[in-house]
């Protein structure tokens, strides 16, 4: 029997676990209405061509998340159909509920990740973000240190600047897994991956060369605009 954390990794490109089978009966029945509403991949292949990115690690990357996409959209579809059939009970319903967050997540994480990438050059001092990370680190560079001791944290997960909605604090949490660990009533500014296929293609086990080449990359206009 799987337990939870073996369930979930078992998310990845679309694929099928034995314990929820993407092609068998549950999850279809899909009206034309719901497919409809369904999410779409963006295209990111402008970002193919970055310094210290491959193109095959990219597109990899977008390979995965393009499966993300497309299990967010089944399982939405099937705990939709689930519902109008009164299977709301159901261990079925309550396993694809608890999957719909790692699904989702993993959706829109990336797509954070892939629009705060494409950079050509380094924040602007004179900006809302590094007068912001000023006012609350001291400086940008303190920032910077800060975050980049988040991203070189023993394990996967995210690293992601976040801003406290309630007092527009800015504070760098590390997010261990798509479902979990996210602070409540957050906005997420910058967004780093640091799963093993984000780096470890490009660079082994050699993350802090990884975190190099992502602040060579950041598209700081991007994350400034989601400052509140």
């Amino acid at each position: 029997m799987l337990n939870r954390r073996e369930f979930l990794t078992l998310a990845g490109i679309g694929s099928a676990s034995a314990l929820f089978n993407f092609n068998n009966p549950l999850f279809a029945q899909i009206t034309e209405e719901e497919k409809a509403m369904s999410y779409t991949a963006k295209d990111y292949s402008k970002l193919i061509g970055m310094e210290g990115f491959s193109e095959t690690i990219l597109k990899n990357h977008f390979t995965l998340y393009q499966g993300y996409v497309t299990n967010t959209n089944k399982v939405l579809d099937t705990l939709n159909q689930m519902l109008k059939e009164g299977k709301t009970a159901t261990p079925e319903f309550s396993e694809l509920k608890r999957r719909l967050g790692w699904e989702f997540n993993g959706m829109r994480l990336h797509e954070y990740y892939f629009e705060n990438l494409g950079g050509k050059s380094g924040i602007n001092k004179e900006g809302k973000l590094a007068k912001k990370m000023a006012e609350d680190f001291g400086d940008y560079a303190t920032w910077e240190k800060d975050f980049r001791a988040v991203g070189a944290m023993r394990g996967i997960g995210w690293a992601v600047l976040y801003q406290d909605s309630t007092n527009g604090r800015l504070i760098n949490f590390w997010i261990n897994e798509h479902d979990v660990s996210h602070p409540a009533g957050c906005n997420p500014l910058l967004i780093l991956d640091v799963f093993e296929h984000a780096f470890m293609l490009d660079y082994g086990l050699k993350r802090a060369d990884y975190l190099e080449a992502f602040f060579k990359n950041i598209n700081w206009s991007v994350a400034e605009a989601r400052l509140k």
